[in-house]
């Protein structure tokens, strides 16, 4: 059974889509992020009203295995370029970048679990999150979010998904490898172990 993400269910699309997964047995649960409510009821459905400007508050319900975008809107809607800009690219974008984000995170929780089953003395499990610094490959998708993450940390916003020198990262991993204890460091326990 899979858990299916909507953003945009209140439109003429997304209306439908809602319909269709409410009815198709291969998903248990339906979270819908909409900016008013749907007043479509049914136990599978979660509604979420949110102001996609602050995904602080919300960035948590964006975990499943399946993420639907039916946002969007017109000039006529949205009045101006910029308005229709944002409800276009910059939300779908952002909700994007999360549910990738939410994935990997859920990916590396399975490894961890599965780690701490192993018979090791001490186990050091770092999650520094997103990495800066020169990699042999490019990564343009990859850059855009490192971008898009610092213009946010500077408005204050996600700092706990700031992003971290690679060099940094490597030198935390020594000073946690001389710790007796196991332990999981968050980012900010990162930046803590080379104070």
């Amino acid at each position: 059974m899979k858990k299916a993400i909507v953003i945009g269910a209140t439109g003429m699309v997304g209306s439908q889509l809602i319909q269709l997964l409410i009815e198709n047995k291969e998903y248990s649960e339906i979270v819908s992020l909409v900016r008013r409510e749907s007043g479509v009821k049914d136990p599978k459905l979660k509604e979420y009203i949110i102001n996609f400007d602050e995904p602080e508050k919300w960035s948590n319900y964006v975990t499943g295995d399946v993420l639907f975008s039916a946002l969007g809107t017109t000039i006529g809607q949205a009045k101006t370029k910029a308005a229709q800009y944002k409800v276009d690219v910059t939300y779908q974008l952002t909700v994007a970048q999360i549910a990738a984000k939410n994935f990997y995170l859920k990916m590396k929780g399975e490894l961890e679990k599965s780690i701490h089953t192993l018979p090791f003395e001490t186990i050091s499990i770092l999650r520094p999150g997103l990495l800066a610094g020169n990699r042999i490959q490019n990564r343009p998708t990859e850059k855009i979010s490192f971008i898009i993450l610092n213009a946010l940390n500077k408005l204050g916003l996600f700092k706990r998904y700031r992003p971290i020198q690679a060099s940094l990262v490597a030198e935390a991993m020594d000073k946690a490898s001389k710790q007796t204890e196991s332990a999981t460091y968050t980012l900010d326990e990162v930046f803590k172990l080379i104070e």
